[in-house]
Formats: C-alpha cells, structure tokens, sequence
C-alpha cells in the first residue's frame, strides 16, 4: 500500500523563509510605489528582511512550528500560528522602530509593520493548512491513482462526539468506511453539515435511512446516551443484518479506562445504560485529592474500577491492596500506564490476617479506604461457609481496627443486595460485615458507611461471561426461571456512585444506590444471543432449568418497614432505622462464628447466621441444591 503523504519539517522552514521575503518585499510594493521602494526606502527594507529573517525564524522554532506534523493540523495548531507570529512580528516591529528612532535609516513607512503582520498570518497559517488539504487529498487515492472503494457509515449523534468519529474517518481513508451522514434529534442541526456530512434525520428515522441509502455500518457517536437509544439502534441494525459499533460510555470515560475516539462492539452494558444524573465533582474531590487511599480487592472488577477513578481525582498516593499477585499486577500496570505522575504502591496481603493489615496500614499511613475484598460467588460460598465467614466477616473487622487505630478518616465497605433478608451464606456474611461498618461509626461519630448495590455486567463470575461461554459453545444457555429477574448496574457507573456516596457520607449511613428496574435474567440471555449475531430459539436454545433451592426470583435493596431518605444525588438513597446487634453482642456473634469457623462447623454456622441476622432464611440443604452450576 501507498505511504500516507508526509513533509519533512526542513522543507517548510525552507518555505517559511522564503515567504518572509515574499511578505517584506509585498508589504512594501502594497504600501509605496515599486520605484520609490528601491529608491529612497531600500535601506530599511533591507534591515527589515534581514531581521525577519533572523527573528521570525526563531521565535517559530520555540513555538514548535518545526516539529509538528501539519497533515494533522487542527484549531489547536492555528493558535499556535497566531501566536508565533505575531509576537514574530512585534519583536521586528520594535527592532525597526528602535532603529529608525537612531537614524540608521531616513525612510521608513511604520505601515508595512501591519501589513506585514496579517501577511505572516495568512502565509504561514496557509502554508501548513495547505499541506493539510494536500496530504487529505493525495492520502484519498491508492497506488493505481484511483480512490479506493469505501464502505460507507451512519453516524448517530451530530455532537461533539459525532463530529469526531467524522473528522477521523475522513482523515484515515485506510479504515475504508466513509461517513454519509448523521442523525440527531437536535432540530437545529438538521440539514447543517460536519466536516461536510449533512445532517439527515432524526434518530426514529434510522429504518427508513437504512431502507434509502447504501450503509454498511452504523456508529452510535453519544456517550451519555441510555440504553434505550442503544437498544433501538441495536434492533434497526438487527433487523437489517447491519453491522454497528459504539462509542465508550460516559461512565467508561469517566474511569480513564478508554479514550473517545475508541469504536468497539457494542456490549450488554450498553443495552442497560442510564442518562447520567448528577455528578458532585466538589463532594467527590474533597474527600480524595491530596490523600493517601487505600483500596482493599484492588484486583477484583469493582476494585479495579475503583482504582480507575480515584486515580484522576490526582490522591497524593494510591494502595492497592489485594491477595492474589497477578491481578493486583494487572492493576497496577494499568493504573500506572494511564496516570504515571500517580504514586502507586501495590500491597500484597490477606485481610484474614490482621497482623499484616496492621503492619501495611503502618506503612501507608491511609486517609480514606474502600472495602472491596470479599468472597462473593454464592455458590462456591455455601461448600466453603468457613472461609466464607473469615474473610467476609473477620476480615472486615480487621480492616475496621486498624482504620480505628491510625485514625484513618473515611471508610466506605462496599456490599450487596444479597444482604437483604439472606438465603445465602455470602449475603448473611455480607450484612455482618455492614453491621460491623456501622458499629463502628456509631461508636466514633467517624464518617464511616455502607454502600449497597445489586448485581453488576461483567464482573468476573457473574452470569454474563457464564452465557457468553455457552453461546461460544454453540448452546444451550441455561436459565433457572422464567420469572427470575435481578438489578442489574454496569461496573463504571456503580463505581462512579460509590464515589459519590463516599463525598456526601457523614457517617453511619446504608447508602442504597438506585439500580433502575429488575431485568429478567431471560431477557438478558436473549440480548446477548442478538449480540453475537444470532437469533434466540433458532441459533441458539434457551434451556430453563428450575429455581435452585434458596434462591429468589428477585432481590432486595431494603427491607420492608425501613424509612429510605433521598439524598441530594437522585440515584442515591440513605436507609435508616438499624435494628441489629450492636457493641458487645455484635463482637461476641463474631467471635463464636470465627470460632465454628476455625472448628469447621458449617452447620452450626448456618444455625447461628439465622439466629441473629434479621429475615433471614438460609437452609442446609442449600450447600448442595445451589453448586448444580451450569
């Protein structure tokens, strides 16, 4: 294939100083007759081409003109140029001046100073943008001199976001895919044109576009966009057999994770987006920049995500803390990768051992610390109920006395709707872990709190890379209920609102986070079978396999008879009225299960989560029913 067209910098100092020349002798002839320049101001017009000259071309080498590449000039770059040259033109100015003023020239029409001034501006502004155009055009045609065939592309959303993706596919003729046109609702944009892509409808009028014009892929160009419009678009696409792409969402940019300009697939997570409500960037900042934080499962996918996001609210230092090496690896790279100026250490450590908490909350000194180790798979919790309670329970106790002991100033334990009246070992652990957090900040009045929050895309574990397997293994996907239906949030936007609940946390609250409507987990197998490009009940069967024993159809967020409270952000919602063990009781509750724990009494465990944790419903005979995964 053809090298894309390209210029060497030299070459364009060459033609800079060649078009200094031209400005100066110009500047003159526009200025005063031809004979009388040569004839009575010759002396000045040579000071001043020798000094533009010599000026000019300097003060554009430290502005940069010299080491850019012109074919990818932008707004950005013709401030530049502005700049440049006119502080270029106010040095030679002032040299010419001061000359005159000593008499080392009679003649001297002060004039072509301006003249020469918006002549620079057009000529070197033009020069580069020329080079621009050029190189568009000359990148346009393969090595046959003919424009190579393109596929062509419907861009949805005519924003900023839109006239990117436009901007890039025009650009990089090697992508093959020429946009033809936008659709947005915005009725002031319609029949206006972006980089010369008209605006050609509404988003409803995307079956119709596609039924009239030749597209070949669809691109969906709103970040904030909720999932409904990715989900209309998703199905017009389906329907016509058109392939399409994704920009990130704008919780995935919030999080660092992916640039704008990044096409990729579109994902169940996109199908389940949410407008964006509210965001508290003052609340969010105070509580995390210039601190040292200390991120508990900072391997894990809501870790991971937590780490993404803290890291650009610019901590003085950022602690990753987990117990298995290789995710916490992986975290740390990425996290270092993406902001290097970051101070970032990696802790290895297991919270069931309180002395090396101890000895790494010494070290680090945190000022703010997320909870998010924990064992959450259900099933595999219920054959391992002991280590289940020590790390779910015992472990949060030990972060709780050491952030007690080093004073630490925010504590936020992040947890889940299987909390809420339990049937599992997992969920009844978790709420004890929550009674622990708010014993705690009862005892201190310390801004230490819950946030509790249902099931998110994508996590390891979850449902969604298990359907994803069976698709890729041809099917069936297996289902338990028809009716079993749960909250469903994507990782980025349930970290975004953990942040902030954090910001506006005063101490001893449950924040509950607003996960939208339940979705039936039916639904979303089908949405993933459309997504690989394959048709439910046809490609792909859908095999219900019966409710397990202990499991609900659907999950809680709070129990019944609590007061909730609105918070000042809408998707948060604060409970009250705690009615569980508190002080004294509380610990020596820990105590004995840490104890039947280390025994190895799984039955007697369950017997005494039943006892005191309130509703709930954990049955023996759930240890075998619920590890019949598919």
């Amino acid at each position: 294939m053809k090298n894309k067209f390209n210029i060497r910098n030299r070459y364009v100092l060459i033609g800079d100083a060649i078009l200094v020349v031209v400005s100066v002798l110009s500047a003159y002839i526009l200025r005063l007759e031809l004979v009388e320049v040569f004839s009575n101001y010759y002396l000045s017009l040579l000071w001043m081409l020798g000094l533009t000259l010599l000026i000019k071309l300097v003060v554009y080498y430290f502005f940069g003109l010299y080491r850019r590449m012109w074919i990818y000039a932008s707004m950005k770059e013709l401030q530049l140029v502005l700049v440049a040259v006119t502080i270029a033109s106010a040095l030679v100015s002032a040299f010419m001046l001061v000359l005159f003023a000593n008499r080392f020239f009679i003649s001297f029409p002060r004039s072509v100073l301006i003249i020469d001034w918006i002549q620079s501006i057009i000529f070197v502004g033009g020069l580069r943008y020329g080079l621009r155009m050029f190189a568009e055009g000359w990148n346009k045609f393969s090595g046959n001199g003919k424009i190579s065939p393109q596929k062509t592309a419907l861009i949805i959303g005519a924003g900023d976001a839109g006239a990117l993706v436009a901007k890039e596919l025009l650009k990089n003729p090697q992508l093959n895919l020429k946009p033809i046109g936008f659709l947005d609702d915005n009725p002031d944009k319609f029949k206006q044109q972006i980089h010369g892509v008209p605006v050609i409808g509404k988003l409803k009028d995307i079956s119709k576009t596609i039924d009239s014009k030749v597209i070949n892929e669809v691109i969906i160009a709103i970040p904030s966009a909720p999932g409904s419009i990715v989900r209309s678009v998703s199905d017009s696409c389906h329907r016509n057999h058109i392939p399409f792409r994704t920009m990130p969402g704008l919780y995935e940019l919030l999080g660092g994770k992916v640039s704008v300009s990044r096409l990729r697939e579109v994902d169940i997570a996109d199908l389940l987006r949410r407008e964006l409500t509210d965001i508290d960037d003052q609340a969010v900042g105070k509580i995390l920049k210039g601190k040292t934080v200390l991120v508990t499962g900072a391997g894990g996918s809501i870790g991971t995500e937590l780490c993404r996001q803290i890291a650009r609210w610019k901590p003085s230092e950022l602690v990753l803390l987990g117990h298995g090496e290789n995710s916490i690896f992986e975290t740390y790279l990425e996290i270092k990768e993406n902001f290097p100026e970051l101070k970032l250490s990696a802790s290895i450590a297991d919270i069931r051992d309180g002395n090396r908490i101890e000895q790494e909350f010494s070290r680090y000194k945190p000022q703010v610390v997320f909870h998010a180790a924990a064992h959450k798979h259900v099933p595999l919790m219920e054959n391992n109920v002991e280590d289940c309670i020590l790390n779910n329970v015992l472990g949060t106790q030990h972060i709780i006395n050491s952030c007690l002991k080093h004073d630490v100033e925010r504590l936020v334990l992040i947890s889940t709707d299987k909390a809420i009246r339990p049937v599992s070992v997992m969920g009844a652990s978790k709420r004890l872990a929550e009674m622990l957090v708010l014993d705690a900040a009862a005892k201190t009045d310390m801004p230490y709190s819950v946030v509790r929050f249902g099931n998110v895309l994508g996590s390891r574990g979850s449902v969604v890379p298990l359907f994803k397997r069976q698709i890729a293994h041809g099917g069936p996907v297996t289902v338990t209920h028809p009716k079993m239906k749960r909250y469903f949030m994507t990782i980025p936007e349930a970290v975004h609102l953990v942040l902030q609940a954090a910001g506006i946390g005063k101490g001893g609250e449950t924040f509950i986070l607003n996960m939208g409507q339940q979705i039936k987990i039916v639904d979303l197998a089908e949405d993933l079978i459309k997504l690989s490009g394959l048709e439910p009940g046809k490609d792909i069967d859908i095999v219900f396999t019966g409710i397990r024993n202990g499991e609900k159809l659907s999950e809680d967020l709070w129990n019944d008879g609590r007061q909730f409270n609105q918070t000042k952000h809408p998707d948060i919602y604060s409970e009250e009225g705690q009615e569980e063990l508190r002080g004294d009781a509380l610990n020596l509750a820990v105590k004995d299960l840490v104890d039947l724990a280390n025994a190895g009494a799984k039955e007697k465990i369950i017997s005494q989560l039943n006892k005191i944790i309130p509703n709930a419903e954990i049955k023996k005979s759930i240890i075998n029913d619920i590890l019949k995964i598919n």
